[in-house]
């Protein structure tokens, strides 16, 4: 992908998940209702790096009790949507709906890859914050409607519609394990992790804060 392509779209989807979002909010605060009024961070912090420096360290939990399960998703946002939905007609363009919501086409640009889809069936919704790292990050302690509260964020920079590939290679990984093959997107997706962190109160191990911090760099 050329130089030029590469900057405009991140550009684009910097601008889309910037405008969906709204004003502060913590794990506590109730999960949006609808598209329309979404809660969250309007942007992430200032000063980056700062925010990632405040973050605490500390060594990767283990996995034990963990399940998807433990964070259900995706959440009924009114009007036949659930939080799925609700991202895919967000971040798209010309998304044409069905009954019940049913996302039937459209055109998404993945930010991780670069890739045009168009088919709502090869996009996944992914936690740039993965839900497994959020539960060796902290998540463990929380209660399960904490924890679907987190699975379902559409006010800050938790969820973003890329493509199912993309999605599948990172898994459950975090930054010092897997980064977006678009480096031109390093910058945008290492401000959405630390402000996730952030905002959730999560940790971070050595590797995966000298990982962010690298990108952060790129900025």
């Amino acid at each position: 992908m050329s130089g030029k392509r590469s900057a405009a779209v991140v550009s684009g989807v910097l601008a889309v998940l910037l405008a969906v979002a709204g004003c502060g909010t913590d794990v506590l605060s109730p999960t949006p209702t609808s598209a329309a009024a979404p809660t969250g961070p309007a942007a992430p912090g200032d000063d980056p790096a700062a925010q990632l420096a405040a973050l605490t360290v500390a060594p990767e939990g283990k996995m034990t009790g963990y399940s998807r399960d433990r964070f259900p998703h995706w959440s009924n946002q009114g009007g036949g949507c659930d939080t799925r939905d609700v991202v895919l007609q967000r971040q798209g363009a010309d998304v044409k709906t069905a009954d019940k919501c049913k996302i039937v086409s459209g055109s998404w640009t993945s930010a991780y890859d670069g890739a045009v889809v168009t088919d709502p069936g090869q996009l996944d919704i992914d936690h740039v914050v993965a839900l497994a790292e959020a539960w060796r990050s902290g998540a463990d302690k929380w209660t399960d409607e904490q924890r679907e509260k987190f699975a379902n964020d559409l006010g800050g920079l938790q969820l973003i519609a890329v493509s199912a590939t993309s999605n599948r290679a990172k898994g459950d990984q975090d930054a010092a394990k897997w980064k977006p093959p678009a480096q031109a997107y390093w910058c945008t997706y290492a401000r959405a992790v630390v402000s996730v962190k952030t905002i959730y109160s999560l940790t971070v191990d050595e590797a995966e804060r000298d990982a962010l911090g690298a990108m952060l760099k790129t900025c």
